[in-house]
């Protein structure tokens, strides 16, 4: 007489051949392969904040990011305040140095940027040399307005002062051209107003001695930055025009070129900005508001570089491991082939180890070589894994065969940068309409029935 089965042979050939229990089995392992994957996140991380210390490390020493800010004619003036001494209970006369800022009427900047490329161990950066010349005018300096008297007004301490991010990259002597007289600027700016950093030079500006006041000027820049280039509109009528080899530009701040071309050869850009688009005036005393956020200007970009594409590459990971589990599922369930979920960890690993070796890859040889050998590695080892486990030639082939289609998918799409939604929406889209095709006439249940 045969034995009846007891309850928990029963219960253990209903976990072994149950495809419900396969299905949380496979989700199960999904959600424990999210923790490799999110070691792989931040390992990718954590290799491009090294970049981002290698970069600020050479700009540091070659000249950071750069503002150009100026000119700017600034003359200082006394003012007189009452003030209460509590000893002599009388009010004292204090004098105090203030001063009036004045903006140029025509500012014109016109000259070219010359992208480098510096090595900081296995790191590439950008940085430049930029060539500016600057010319504009300025007219009349008047106190009317604010009702100063004349014999308070300090000409002979008046200046010019300009603005320069980091002074450490300038590669040249500055002398500004007054009308047709040279003067040396200085490091360092006696009123912190206008400009935090910068150069300044004093100039004779008062009226009555110099004449009708209507002053050209004139300046060479040769300076050393990285990354980006920007300007301030301080003119009233500001007109900038940069010319750069590099062929990747990206336009940034507050104003926008009004004219561009960006080609092989590199790219042009012209701006023209009036006092009227920007918040503050021609002339006003003391500091004022609005002036550093009206700053435009062009970055020196690598579209897409390496760590951004393997971070875009992992951030599918999921997915893919999602797909070629369902891969490996429905070899199962269509061709009776046993796989063990420890198996299904093997090739979890396998798939997650593809990411390390691409960042490691990339870091030393151009990404596409490196996606390359990364995914032909991983491809080859989980194909003779699956035929092993399958002991079919022609499975093999088929399950080698969709690795590859989905490594050149997720490939296109980390190439992408204004469609990769649309992409992978779309791809996505095709894999599930596939997988609904290829499953509609399966009999879940007997299935289940058969391997009972």
């Amino acid at each position: 007489m045969q034995e009846r089965p007891t309850f928990s042979e029963k219960a253990s050939n209903w976990i072994k051949n149950s495809l419900t229990i396969r299905l949380i089995t496979i989700g199960i392992l999904i959600l424990f392969l999210l923790i490799p994957v999110s070691m792989v996140k931040n390992l990718i991380k954590e290799r491009e904040y090294r970049q981002q210390d290698a970069i600020e490390e050479v700009s540091s020493k070659w000249g950071e990011k750069q503002t150009v800010t100026g000119l700017v004619l600034t003359v200082p003036y006394n003012t007189y305040s009452k003030v209460f001494d509590t000893k002599t209970e009388k009010y004292n006369l204090i004098k105090s140095r203030e001063y009036a800022h004045f903006l140029p009427d025509q500012l014109t900047i016109n000259g070219e940027v010359l992208p480098e490329l510096r090595y900081r161990g296995i790191y590439e950066v950008i940085v430049y040399n930029s060539k500016l010349n600057l010319t504009g005018s300025f007219s009349n300096p008047t106190f009317e307005e604010w009702k100063i008297t004349d014999e308070n007004i300090l000409w002979e301490d008046a200046y010019i002062s300009m603005g320069l991010s980091d002074l450490r990259g300038l590669q040249n002597k500055i002398s500004l051209n007054w009308n047709g007289k040279q003067y040396d600027f200085n490091p360092g700016i006696e009123s912190n107003d206008v400009i935090r950093n910068g150069i300044s030079c004093r100039i004779p500006v008062y009226p009555k001695k110099t004449g009708a006041f209507d002053k050209n000027f004139s300046l060479e820049l040769n300076f050393n930055g990285s990354s980006a280039l920007n300007f301030i509109p301080l003119g009233k009528s500001t007109n900038v025009s940069i010319k750069s080899p590099w062929k990747n530009p990206s336009f940034d701040g507050a104003f926008l070129p009004d004219e561009r071309e960006i080609n092989e050869d590199g790219f042009t850009a012209k701006w023209d900005v009036l006092h009227l688009n920007r918040p503050y005036p021609q002339s006003f005393r003391g500091s004022t508001r609005g002036i550093q956020n009206s700053s435009f200007g062009v970055n020196l970009i690598v579209p897409i570089d390496e760590y951004q594409k393997s971070m875009r590459s992992a951030k599918y990971a999921v997915m893919f491991i999602t797909l070629t589990f369902l891969l490996f599922f429905f070899v199962q369930i269509l061709n009776g082939v046993r796989i063990h979920p420890i198996q299904y960890i093997i090739v979890g690993l396998a798939l997650c180890v593809f990411y390390t070796l691409l960042v490691a890859l990339s870091e030393h040889i151009p990404f596409k070589y490196s996606y390359l050998i990364s995914s032909v590695s991983i491809i080859s080892m989980i194909t003779l894994y699956a035929q092993s486990i399958s002991k079919n030639l022609k499975l093999t082939y088929v399950i080698g065969l969709i690795l590859i289609m989905l490594y050149l998918f997720i490939y296109s799409i980390i190439q992408m940068q204004d469609y990769a939604l649309l992409m992978g929406s779309f791809g996505l889209f095709l894999v599930l309409a596939t997988i609904m095709y290829l499953s509609r006439k399966i009999n879940w249940y007997s299935i289940n029935a058969k391997r009972k």
